[in-house]
């Protein structure tokens, strides 16, 4: 086993703009190395991988390149500070524990280790972070790779947003000063951030480069050698570099190593010009007595000009909002009394305030030629890019934008198709498995916009469209043509009936899109859509006839759950913490059925050989009336007659993992009335044979038990459903592109909630925290 550490390590020297990178380095299990015979400056760490080793790793184990370029320049050996015992650098805790045990004291001493230099540390950390979690199993990313990884991608979200600006930097020499241009992260999340990464880091990022940094410094210096690189190397072109030429925005994109003075002896009144503009940049807004507000104006009538209106309203009466034409237009006296309300200063403080807007929307340049600014006008396309993109940005420097309401979430208009029910049956109505619910109801398809109902014509010419912005029906309508499109093959394909969509099928591409489609709430498919993705909305089940035991209302409304999805075709995992009763609400789950509807083919358990007399053992105590069969060891029956004689004599015939893989022949030759896996994060690596062999087994119904439906990788969690429902997430391919990369490797917090959507409903998860679980659990839980 090995361990993937990351360390950011400032360069050594006295300069004073430093730079710096983050250094990989592995650690392996065992002795490594031979010992050093006593302790020296740059003494070897003995379990780390010397450079040709670590080239070897990136390239076999983790499938990177390396190229020539980086072999001989991206190497480099570096210090650490690490616990030493008997004159040995103490393993990684995440060797043994994990990352939460407490390692004893232990002195610190310097350890040298072949490491990498990182080229693209933001996009690479998370590469690493998911390439360790799901490529090679023997390896465990380090608790400081997981902090940097967290670190650089809360950054990322801070940088993307435009949050910095060029600095100077002041620095006395004998008989002068120096100033360096340099950038500069404002922003109240950046300060946040710092503070929560702080209480995070764990001591081994401090401790990295052969001396202990203080964290702040530490973290601030990442920072702005990240945000310097991202701008330094940003593609800039021969224009902006003209306007540039000569300016501090210039000087703060030389390459840190190589970066020279911008001004000497002669810069002071720069340096106090720069500081005057930062202060007022930062927090002038915030020290006014007034907000600068601009109001977007629809055009009446298409071919018309769309008009952005300045307003002002005083801190003191944020009601009191006028128009800045209105403002210019008021007599001597009123102005001064409005003024008054606004602060010291209110016009020079205004004309400020729009500068700084203008500098971050640029067409409010045109506005400020007039002697009183009041406003600008604006195309169509260009109305439409402030709504997008611009209004947000405004927004997110301090300045109020106030838009039309049907850009509103609120108020949108948006394109769908809704679904009514037609009371008829499509065709193949009493046909039920997995994934074939078609019977439950057949639906009518309409187009929709808003609450109005649109024609197939009058949806085509919409898509057709060569605008961003329509006047649809007396009010102006964003499109999304491609999703328009979309919609009309569907209906297209649909209106007719003729191609069914089954309840999955709803589910997947609801969970995908909730805008997609619209149902009634009063209609019997809302409801149970609605008990579907919240497992509340279901009445507790009684306890079954049989049952020797009295459920909590948690497993109760679990065993409704099970019987829930089962009546519609569906199958789920029961993913409760241990202890909470997975089993007792399976045993429940076949003595209601059989109360329900007599005999019935026998359910195949398949669980672990360690607990499968376990199991025996709880139905004899919970579901005595229960007939169960062992189906196990050397006495087993191996012939097809004989066994089936033998399972339809039984309500539950349990197995092991390994024996659904021998006797996949003759498990596989019976129709069960449900397969239930106990455990099925053993079957999470898909193109395992013993995988395979349960994936062929043919049911009625399907369940999954397991506390950890994710061990390690989300492909655990395909792995399952692909047994569950099979083709709900897709094929292996489709999912890994879709979700597993984007939300392991990129951190895609939209595809992560995506994901969540679409397996809400056949995940039921509850844990010992949870309030309502721990008023419902006895004083000593038992492991049922």
């Amino acid at each position: 086993m090995k361990v993937l550490h990351c360390s950011w390590i400032p360069e050594p020297g006295d300069a004073f703009i430093q730079a710096g990178d983050f250094w990989l380095w592995v650690e392996a299990q065992g002795s490594g190395e031979d010992r050093p015979a006593a302790p020296c400056a740059r003494q070897r760490h003995p379990r780390h991988l010397p450079k040709t080793a670590l080239i070897e790793f990136f390239e076999g184990m983790l499938g990177l390149t390396v190229s020539a370029y980086e072999r001989r320049f991206h190497f480099s050996p570096q210090l650490m500070h690490l616990p030493t015992v008997d004159r040995q650098p103490l393993p990684a805790p995440e060797f043994e524990h994990g990352v939460d045990e407490h390692l004893p004291p232990a002195p610190l001493e310097t350890w040298e280790v072949d490491a990498y230099r990182q080229v693209r540390p933001i996009a690479q950390l998370g590469e690493l972070r998911f390439l360790a979690y799901s490529q090679a199993p023997d390896l465990r990313p380090g608790s400081d790779l997981l902090f940097w990884h967290y670190f650089t991608q809360s950054l990322k979200l801070i940088i993307l947003r435009d949050r910095y600006l060029p600095a100077l930097l002041y620095r006395a020499i004998d008989g002068g000063y120096e100033l360096h241009g340099g950038w500069e992260i404002v922003s109240d999340d950046y300060e946040q951030l710092l503070r929560e990464a702080v209480q995070l880091m764990p001591e081994a990022c401090a401790l990295a480069g052969g001396q202990r940094h203080d964290k702040t410094s530490l973290l601030r210096h990442c920072a702005e050698v990240l945000i310097h690189r991202i701008v330094a190397h940003g593609a800039a072109s021969a224009r902006i570099d003209r306007r540039t030429r000569d300016t501090l925005v210039e000087a703060a994109r030389q390459e840190l190593q190589a970066r020279q003075p911008w001004k000497t002896n002669d810069g002071l009144a720069v340096y106090q010009d720069w500081q005057a503009w930062r202060r007022k940049l930062a927090d002038g807004r915030g020290e006014a007595g007034f907000s600068l507000l601009f109001q977007l104006q629809e055009a009446q009538r298409e071919g018309q000009p769309w008009h952005l209106d300045m307003l002002v309203a005083p801190r003191q009466d944020p009601s009191l909002q006028i128009p800045l034409a209105r403002y210019w237009a008021l007599d001597e006296s009123a102005r001064q009394s409005f003024a008054a309300l606004c602060g010291v200063g209110f016009e020079r403080n205004l004309l400020l305030a729009l500068g700084q807007a203008a500098r971050i929307y640029p067409p409010l340049w045109e506005g400020l030629d007039e002697a009183a600014p009041s406003g600008i006008t604006l195309t169509l396309e260009s109305a439409f890019a402030f709504l997008q993109q611009d209004a947000w940005v405004l927004e997110d420097a301090g300045f109020i934008v106030l838009v039309p309401s049907w850009w509103t979430p609120q108020g949108r208009r948006r394109a769908k198709i809704r679904l009514e029910a037609s009371g008829e049956s499509p065709s193949g109505a009493n046909r039920r498995n997995a994934l074939d619910l078609q019977n439950l109801i057949s639906y009518r398809y309409d187009l929709a916009i808003g609450e109005e109902a649109v024609d197939e014509e009058e949806w085509a010419g919409l898509v057709e469209s060569k605008t961003p912005l329509v006047r649809f029906r007396g009010r102006w309508l964003a499109l999304d043509r491609d999703k328009m499109r979309e919609m009309l093959e569907f209906w297209r394909r649909h209106r007719q009936g003729e191609a069914g969509m089954n309840l999955a099928d709803l589910m997947r591409k609801s969970a995908e899109d909730d805008d997609f489609f619209e149902i009634e709430p009063r209609q019997a498919l809302a409801q149970m859509l609605t008990r579907l993705r919240d497992h509340r909305q279901l009445e507790p089940a009684d306890n079954p006839p049989g049952l020797k035991a009295t459920l909590r209302d948690y497993q109760r409304r679990g065993l409704a759950w099970i019987g829930f999805l089962e009546s519609l075709g569906l199958n789920g995992c029961l993913a409760d913490d241990m202890g909470l009763g997975k089993t007792v609400q399976v045993l429940a789950r076949l003595l209601q059925e059989r109360a329900d509807a007599g005999d019935l083919k026998p359910t195949l358990l398949i669980a672990p050989t360690s607990v499968i007399g376990n199991w025996k053992r709880e139905i004899e105590r919970f579901a005595p009336d229960l007939r169960a069969f062992i189906h196990h060891g050397t006495e087993r029956p191996r012939h097809a007659e004989r066994f089936e004689a033998s399972c339809f004599e039984h309500d539950v015939v349990i197995t092991s993992y390994a024996l659904a893989r021998r006797d996949e022949k003759i498990l596989s030759a019976i129709r069960w009335r449900r397969v239930v896996l106990d455990e099925a994060q053993n079957i999470k690596n898909p193109a395992s044979a013993q995988s395979k062999a349960v994936l062929k087994l043919t049911a009625d119904h399907r369940l999954a038990l397991t506390g950890t439906p994710v061990e390690n990788r989300l492909l655990d969690l395909w792995s399952i459903f692909n047994f569950l429902n099979p083709g709900y997430l897709g094929k292996q391919s489709q999912f890994r592109q879709r979700y597993e990369l984007p939300i392991q490797r990129d951190n895609d917090p939209r595809r992560a909630e995506m994901l969540k959507r679409l397996i809400e409903p056949f995940v039921l998860r509850r844990v010992k925290t949870d309030p309502e679980i721990i008023r419902d659990l006895p004083d000593k839980l038992e492991n049922r």
